[in-house]
């Protein structure tokens, strides 16, 4: 796989990129009560000009709670069927914009959040990343498995795609 290594403005349009073509992340939260994150699958609200990515939750929920203590957070994004990863480290905010809510609001909301947008319970989760790592290929997982055992059979070097570090 080829590396790179990307800064800046362009590190924040390949992030874009991939986040709004996965769309459902892990997002990881920590806590002093115990050594390991607290994943949970979140679908993204948008990614902003500056590189933000937004999601909507509940104060009720775990993941609140844990980013009320700490800001740390992680965010996991798979999508193998195109082999396209991205694992992100930054630190949250939590905040009650009622004007974003209204804009991410839609009706999968209302399954979520009985009492509809104006819920107290609605937050917004802020994520501000500062680094990431992406792995993609620009083709399917069967032909990255066909080049990968042509290159263990002939001792060939075959790129199979790319792979790098974003510095936000």
């Amino acid at each position: 796989m080829a590396e790179k290594f990307i800064r800046d403005q362009e590190a924040q349009i390949k992030l874009k990129s991939i986040v709004d073509q996965i769309d459902i992340g892990t997002i990881c939260t920590f806590t002093p009560l115990s050594p390991y994150p607290h994943g949970v699958p979140m679908s993204r609200q948008e990614v902003d000009e500056a590189g933000n990515i937004w999601y909507i939750c509940s104060s009720e929920s775990e993941t609140h709670k844990n980013l009320e203590i700490d800001d740390k957070i992680s965010i996991f994004y798979a999508d193998p069927k195109n082999y396209r990863f991205l694992s992100i480290n930054g630190t949250a905010i939590l905040s009650r914009d009622q004007v974003r809510i209204d804009r991410y609001w839609n009706k999968m909301m209302e399954s979520w959040f009985e009492k509809g947008k104006d819920d107290p319970n609605i937050k917004l989760i802020k994520v501000t990343p500062s680094e990431a790592h992406y792995w993609e290929s620009g083709s399917n997982k069967i032909v990255n498995l066909f080049a990968m055992l042509k290159n263990a059979l002939t001792g060939s070097n075959e790129d199979i795609g790319e792979e790098g570090e974003l510095k936000i």
